[in-house]
């Protein structure tokens, strides 16, 4: 936009210059109107901008909420299924996507250990594996889930 307004300001008084000194001709005319939309087109994209940063601001701020009311999700139901804090740790590493041996070194345990607190808290929150005890969280913060297999429906 800088650049567009260096040339804008160059055109313009090119243009006013050719409109005052001389009787204004065809080449003159067209001239000033390339500047005038030059200018129409620095404002309009300014606009566009001013608008594009709102966006990103109100979808930072929605993506933060988002953030927070996981992280809420989260910590209400660890406390639901009464995960200790060896396996609130584990199932928050394993919903980060770490799989068992990334989760043992990271904790300094053996995978064998990191394995069995896997299956105690899979036990407690009622799903089968990984893949339905993240996807239980994705469903609650979407707020409209499918229905899980406890689930009458």
């Amino acid at each position: 936009m800088l650049l567009q307004s260096v040339a804008a300001v160059f055109f313009v008084a090119d243009a006013t210059r050719d409109l005052f000194e001389q009787p204004p001709g065809a080449h003159s005319i067209i001239e000033a109107l390339i500047a005038g939309t030059l200018v129409a087109g620095i404002f309009l994209a300014g606009w566009q901008l001013r608008l594009t940063l709102e966006r990103m601001r109100i979808q930072e701020r929605a993506l933060d909420t988002a953030r927070g009311d996981f992280v809420r999700i989260i910590e209400t139901q660890f406390d639901a299924w009464a995960l200790t804090p060896a396996e609130r740790e584990v199932g928050l590493l394993a919903l980060k996507g770490l799989d068992i041996a990334e989760i043992a070194r990271l904790r300094g345990a053996a995978q064998g250990t990191v394995r069995a607190q896997m299956a105690r808290i899979y036990a407690k929150a009622g799903v089968s594996g990984r893949a339905q005890f993240a996807a239980w969280f994705v469903e609650e913060l979407l707020g409209d889930g499918i229905g899980r297999p406890d689930d009458p429906d």
